[in-house]
């Protein structure tokens, strides 16, 4: 190792010689140079044979063991303070310094001591240099990371570690402390929920609402105003929940290792009569549409084939008339891959832009089937060119998206269709975790009259199994039974499989999530509160009649409400159909739906109709034989309806014949006044040339003179010569006399009108 440089840092202040002991001198006359103790020490050179001299220790005085500060009297003087102590002994056969009497120098305090005694010679060169390379080992050894230096980083690790935990558990008592002051809660709950989620009396609560002008009591639900102002008054911040946002949170991240794949979930969309149906039946060897009213498939169906690969698909089937919107928005938000079936002998219609639309927005890929290519008409290449002005550009043209020409008849193409159907799901990379609670959407609802609450469900995650409690919208109940689409029973359904579940307390909404809970007073609870919630919801957004729309109406003159009842036998019709009347509302005659709902007319929906003076819409429904007597009784009329188009168009009849027709006026005959005869007790009679049209006796007439009306009323007489006639055509003569208007004068014209009344369309 290199030899550093030598550090200057102590300064020699003097030398003193010892006394020199004789009698310790060797052979020669020559003895060893004296040393300090501690030298003699480190070096072993001691005599250690030797007898140690004992000190007798002074009360009050510290021993000469102690070391550091003070010198022993045997030693004759102090060391430096920062020099490390002797053990206070003197090495051979050496008398005591003249220190005096083997007691200890007071000399302490680094000073030398009293008495005759000189200080301890300083460090040699030597000595100096050796404490500087020990100095340099050590820096060296932290350098190189050695023991100490591990532990240090071992100790800095820890107190960096503890340092983190601590701002780790400040951030999430700050978090916490946030979330404290925010409520999470829905709409519509008690003042005295209010109270026991912001921890405070319920009384104060309704201290506070009396203070802002509210009278409340304990159990009045608030609405959400109400909430947001007293929860501020407590220093509270608010965040409304509703029943999608609750949804939201049974979301479970698996593991990539518990995923397996799944089928994928494809979507047959498009036009109304453009093969979606009859492409589906040729695919899964079926024939659905043959159970339609109409041969127009009106419901929406989920259903699970094989292919010849034996790769299983499960696929949606939508309805395509415009009124379904919301069902081929919800087959595209459960789907995975849509197909959009366009008839190669049609063109690009709306309800295809439409489905293409929701696609889209669901950010599925989509496949452009081109079906009835067999027909001599089709022209597949027009489809294409109409597609891609949409921006929806084949792959033969250069663009992103599949396309195949199809014969939903013969089957040409459906085998290649399914290719890319799974080459589209390959890329998806489609898993899911069968080995948890099962999570699905509902597809549609009905009630059967033999089994009850019939629910199509979706799986998209988990098993369903026989046995299971779910809780779907504001239903719940126990699964008595499962079937697959075509009846055939099942104990388990995993995931991207459709099954008939039978069990729920009532028919959810078409479109609702549907999860498995673990115990039925949880899902009973999460049901009652949102029963609650949408009753309250219902109630309070009712509109009640105001004077400014008693004002709009008295203006309008003529305004008319339609009340109206929808029963049906699925819900996403009843939805649908519903939707579809609200649309046809006008300002002058406003439709109302009062109940909508799934199953039979039964005889509360015919009072609930007789009480509000509406009228009741079946579709696909009968009522029972109690409410049909219940109904005649009462004339409440009762509309059965099979296809959708019939009833929406005679609503809309309906409610053209409530408008006040529009008059139209119609120029019959124009007379010129040629000349006047005044007749005592008769009045004045014009003497006129039918100039154009036919006038009748009851024709109403205006006399207009110089392009201005002087007068609107009836004739009174019509002659020819002296003859009374009931009309005159153009081109003859005749005399007029008219009620109440004597001031005729010659070169009058005399108007004959009639008054249309048109019917009004909406």
């Amino acid at each position: 190792m290199a030899k550093a440089d030598q550090l200057k840092g102590l300064t020699v202040l003097g030398k003193i010689q010892l006394p020199v002991d004789n009698s310790r001198r060797g052979p020669g006359g020559r003895g060893p140079r004296p040393v300090a103790s501690s030298d003699v020490r480190k070096s072993g050179l001691g005599n250690t044979n030797q007898k140690k001299r004992q000190r007798l220790p002074v009360p009050g005085q510290p021993s000469g063991n102690a070391g550091g500060n003070t010198g022993t009297g045997q030693q004759g003087g102090g060391y430096q303070g920062n020099r490390p102590g002797g053990a206070g002994q003197q090495p051979g056969n050496r008398p005591g310094g003249p220190g005096g009497n083997n007691r200890p120098a007071p000399g302490g305090n680094n000073r030398p001591g009293q008495g005759n005694r000189a200080p301890q010679p300083a460090l040699t060169p030597e000595q100096n240099d050796k404490q500087i390379q020990e100095q340099i080992k050590a820096t060296l050894a932290k350098l190189s990371g050695g023991k100490n230096n591990a532990a240090a980083n071992r100790a800095k690790y820890r107190r960096d570690k503890r340092g983190m935990a601590a701002e780790e558990r400040e951030a999430l008592r700050a978090q916490n402390e946030l979330d404290a002051k925010t409520l999470k809660l829905t709409e519509f709950i008690s003042a005295n929920d209010l109270a026991s989620l912001m921890d405070v009396n319920v009384n104060e609560v309704i201290r506070v609402c009396l203070g802002m002008g509210m009278f409340v009591s304990i159990n009045q639900r608030l609405d959400a105003e109400a909430i947001t102002v007293i929860a501020d008054e407590f220093g509270y911040d608010v965040e409304f929940l509703s029943a999608e946002q609750e949804d939201d949170n049974i979301e479970i991240n698996d593991a990539e290792e518990d995923l397996q794949p799944r089928a994928p979930i494809v979507t047959i969309m498009g036009h109304v009569d453009h093969g979606k149906t009859s492409l589906l039946d040729y695919i899964r060897s079926a024939n659905v549409a043959k159970g339609e009213a109409g041969g127009i498939t009106q419901h929406i169906g989920a259903y699970e084939v094989k292919t010849q690969s034996g790769s299983p698909i499960t696929f949606l089937d939508t309805p395509g008339h415009e009124a379904f919107t919301a069902m081929r928005a919800r087959g595209a938000k459960v789907t995975d891959i849509a197909i959009i079936v366009v008839a190669a002998d049609d063109s690009v219609m709306p309800q295809t832009k439409e489905a293409i639309n929701h696609a889209q927005a669901a950010g599925v890929p989509i496949i452009i089937a081109l079906n009835k290519i067999d027909k001599p008409s089709a022209n597949p290449e027009k489809i294409r060119e109409e597609l891609s002005q949409m921006n929806i550009l084949v792959e033969e043209w250069g663009g992103k998206y599949q396309s195949q020409e199809v014969s939903a008849k013969s089957g040409l193409g459906v085998e290649e269709l399914l290719e890319k159907v799974l080459l589209e799901a390959e890329l998806l990379d489609l898993k899911a975790n069968p080995d948890r609670n099962a999570v699905g959407t509902v597809i549609e609802a009905e009630l059967d009259k033999g089994r009850g609450y019939v629910t199509t469900v979706l799986v998209q995650t988990g098993t369903l199994n026989v046995g299971d409690i779910v809780l779907a919208g504001p239903h719940y109940g126990r699964v008595k039974a499962m079937t697959d689409y075509r009846g055939k029973r099942k104990k388990l359904a995993g995931p991207a499989t459709p099954v008939q579940v039978l069990g729920l307390t009532g028919a959810p909404q078409a479109g609702d999530r549907i999860q498995v809970m673990e115990t039925e007073r949880e899902a009973r609870e999460l049901a009652t509160q949102r029963q609650q919630l949408a009753r309250e919801q219902s109630i309070r957004t009712k509109k009640h009649i105001t004077l400014d729309e008693i004002g709009r109406r008295l203006a309008i003159g003529s305004f008319k409400e339609l009340n109206i009842l929808v029963k049906g036998d699925v819900d996403g019709s009843v939805e649908a159909l519903s939707d579809s009347l609200l649309k046809l509302s006008t300002p002058e005659v406003k439709v109302n739906i009062l109940s909508k709902g799934v199953g039979a007319i039964s005889e509360s929906d015919v009072l609930l109709a007789s009480a509000s003076d509406a009228i009741i819409i079946g579709f696909q429904v009968r009522p029972s034989q109690s409410a049909r007597r219940l109904a005649e009784q009462e004339q409440i009329d009762i509309r059965l309806y099979s296809i959708i188009y019939n009833a929406i168009n005679e609503v809309k009849d309906a409610m053209e014949g409530m408008l006040a027709p529009t008059l139209h006026e119609v120029i019959t005959a124009n007379a010129e006044v040629r000349q006047v005869f005044n007749i005592t007790k008769v009045g004045t009679i014009a003497g006129c040339m039918m100039t154009d049209g036919t006038l009748t006796r009851k024709t109403k007439v205006r006399v207009v003179r110089d392009g201005i009306v002087q007068y609107t009323g009836d004739i009174q007489d019509l002659k020819r010569f002296k003859d009374d006639v009931s009309e005159v055509r153009q081109g003859y003569e005749c005399g007029i006399s008219i009620k109440g208007f004597n001031d005729l004068q010659e070169g009058d014209n005399i108007e004959g009108f009639e008054e249309q009344e048109i019917k009004r369309k909406l």
